[in-house]
Formats: C-alpha cells, structure tokens, sequence
C-alpha cells in the first residue's frame, strides 16, 4: 500500500518553491526597518549589463533605519542612485561621493495598513499556488487509478496524504503572514 506516491513527493517539492519565493516576496516588503534584501530586485547599469544593486558594492545595516551602499566603483554612483529613484521603494538616496545612505522613515499607521494588505494580497497569492499544485498532485493520483497502477484504497490514502500535505503548507503560509503582519505593525 503506498503512502508515497511521485506525485506527492513532487507537489511537497512544489509546495516548497512556493514557501520560499513568498518568504522572497515577504522580504520586499518594508516594514520600516532597513533590509538589505530590499535592494536585490534595484537593477544597475553595470557596463552595459543590468546588475542587481548588492552585486556592485558593499550593502550594509549602520543603524536599524539606515542602508549604506559602498559601490566597488564610484564610477557609477549616479547610476545607482538613479535606479534607487526608479525603484518602488519610496527612498531618496544621499551620497557623500564614497557611501550611498538609505534612510528609511518611520511608516504611518496609513502605510503600515497598506502594507499588511499588500502582504495579505501575496498570501492570497501563495495559497492558490498551493491548491493548484494539489489539483495537478490529485489529477496524477487519479490518472494512476485510471491505469490500474494503484487500487482504489491508496488512492483513497493518497488523496487524503495530498490534503494533509496541502494543509502543512496553507498553515505554514498563515504562520509566515501573520508574523509579518505584526513585525509590519509593530511600533
């Protein structure tokens, strides 16, 4: 009686992928407190390639609500502060010709508020990756019954392996935004 089925083991692996690009998406989020990851997704002009802001300098936490950039190459300076300016993260860069500085404002209660939605829009988002990779695991189930791979009672077993599974993670998600939710509304 299997209680392991491959389209189990590859819907769990799935299911992980999802948890890590929303722990990715999460860390995006500014919740007033300066976060190197916030800068991973600021492309540079880098010689003609487009580079990821911590790819080109030093990215560092002097203080809680402060970023300070040490750029291997002065030389593109402006550059980076103009794709900062470009970003969505709100942020005006200043420099001191070596160092760029991040400082991040205290957000009002109005943007805090506006960030526990965003957060909860990517949960949303999260959990119907989640129940899709269920539906793809529960058609393969059913496809192996169809060619009499398995018997009726492991689909059975399978079928109610593949909600417990589903469960795991759609818990695992309400865990992760509920965290981020109050470290966004924290004071």
């Amino acid at each position: 009686m299997p209680v392991d089925h491959e389209a189990l083991n590859r819907a769990e692996e799935r299911m992980n992928k999802t948890i890590v690009a929303l722990e990715n998406d999460f860390a995006t989020v500014r919740a007033g407190r300066a976060n190197p990851q916030l800068l991973n997704r600021i492309m540079v002009n880098y010689y003609g390639a487009m580079t990821p802001l911590p790819q080109v300098g030093n990215v560092s936490v002097p203080e809680p609500r402060m970023l300070t950039i040490s750029l291997w190459d002065p030389s593109i300076m402006k550059e980076a502060e103009k794709a900062i300016q470009a970003s969505d993260l709100g942020l005006n860069p200043s420099n001191d010709g070596k160092v760029i500085r991040l400082v991040f404002p205290e957000p009002t209660v109005e943007r805090r508020k506006e960030l526990v939605k965003q957060v909860r829009k990517m949960s949303e988002e999260g959990k119907v990756a989640i129940r899709n990779i269920r539906r793809d695991a529960m058609e393969d189930i059913k496809k192996s019954k169809k060619n009499n791979e398995i018997t009726e009672d492991d689909q059975e077993l399978l079928e109610k392996r593949c909600q417990e599974i589903t469960d795991k993670f759609i818990k695992n998600i309400d865990t992760l935004t509920k965290n981020k939710e109050d470290d966004i509304m924290e004071l």
